[in-house]
């Protein structure tokens, strides 16, 4: 199974599908510039690592080492965070008392590399420890994102891989409705913002955080290898435009997925997603359709929360399959062991005529 998405929305299942040790690739993108995430960005140029860090970390055993790479460090001052990343960098954290000796060294001593490329400027507060330790292994490996996700996976044993869908510093670009344009994801998903006032009419990348220009970003050769492989794809719940269609824009990713011999499923949010105002549920499948096939949509008819309703006589007409399931729970959110359950079904169901 492959997977679009590194949005908390989908975690539950995530994790559930790893505990059945079913094969799974995860493409998550690298345009977040909000949080500690932003912060490790601006210093050293690279990629978001905070979806990746998320993703493996949900889809790995629990551990006390995945406890200490779950960590924050402190929100009070930056000389309180410091002297708690000195501490783990020093191996007297007492998180560090429960793992292993030689994981408590690998991990302190990646800490400690990147601790000391650090500047003085640098905002250590609430910094994911996970973050740090996958900065680190991104600048040991000569900048390569995807093998220190590979590395980071196999720190954990992840049981699962988890990709960026295109290696590249740049970020998110929308214009609204009314005309506005917002630079910058975390600007516009309605987390740690006040949510957009007008409905997103158009999404690209940009190359920086103080421009408009459109930037053409291949989607790296190793992904789109996977996903021509890929035994079931998935768009699921998430943020639509950050979350689900950012992975889309990476120039030969529709391409890939037309290839890939294999059925092309989306799971739509059945709540309100802030960055998706005025976007029904049809809306959100003619976007993808401008990107990429779908051949199935799966849905909770028994929740009434979807925005614009089912559109169900639309679907048949657009030669897409509608599946009805319940895969909700009582606050609208995706159930891990219900999806895990049907998705597995989709998977190895024989082809449809």
């Amino acid at each position: 199974m492959l997977f679009f998405s590194g949005g908390s929305a989908f975690r539950e299942t995530a994790g559930e599908l790893a505990r059945r040790g079913e094969p799974m690739v995860h493409l998550v993108t690298p345009f977040d510039s909000g949080g500690s995430t932003a912060e490790l960005r601006r210093v050293f140029a690279m990629p978001a690592v905070g979806d990746i860090r998320a993703r493996i970390l949900a889809i790995a055993p629990a551990s006390a080492g995945v406890s200490v790479l779950n960590l924050r460090l402190p929100t009070g001052s930056a000389g309180e965070a410091f002297a708690a990343l000195d501490a783990l960098v020093a191996r007297t954290h007492p998180l560090l008392r429960a793992v292993p000796s030689r994981w408590r060294r690998r991990v302190s001593g990646l800490l400690g590399e990147v601790r000391e490329v650090l500047p003085p400027d640098f905002d250590p507060r609430w910094a994911s420890v996970g973050n740090l330790v996958l900065t680190a292994l991104y600048l040991e490996h000569g900048r390569s994102i995807s093998r220190a996700a590979a590395l980071f996976g196999r720190l954990v044993g992840a049981r699962g891989m988890v990709r960026l869908v295109a290696d590249a510093n740049a970020h998110l670009c929308v214009r609204l409705k009314n005309g506005q344009t917002i630079t910058g994801q975390h600007l516009f998903t309605g987390k740690t913002t006040p949510p957009i006032a007008s409905p997103v009419k158009d999404l690209w990348i940009t190359p920086s955080l103080y421009g408009e220009t459109p930037l053409r970003v291949p989607l790296a050769p190793e992904t789109g290898r996977l996903i021509r492989r890929a035994g079931l794809i998935v768009y699921p719940v998430g943020s639509f435009y950050s979350s689900v269609l950012a992975n889309l824009l990476p120039e030969g990713t529709g391409g890939a997925i037309r290839r890939a011999r294999c059925r092309k499923v989306f799971i739509p949010n059945a709540i309100a997603d802030p960055e998706s105002l005025g976007l029904s549920l049809k809306g959100q499948v003619e976007h993808i359709l401008k990107y990429a096939p779908v051949t199935h949509v799966l849905v909770d008819d028994t929740w009434r929360g979807y925005p614009g309703g089912i559109p169900a006589r639309w679907l048949r007409d657009m030669g897409i399959r509608l599946v009805r399931r319940g895969i909700m729970d009582a606050g609208g959110r995706l159930e891990g062991e219900a999806a895990a359950d049907i998705l597995i079904g989709l998977k190895q169901a024989e082809p449809e005529a």
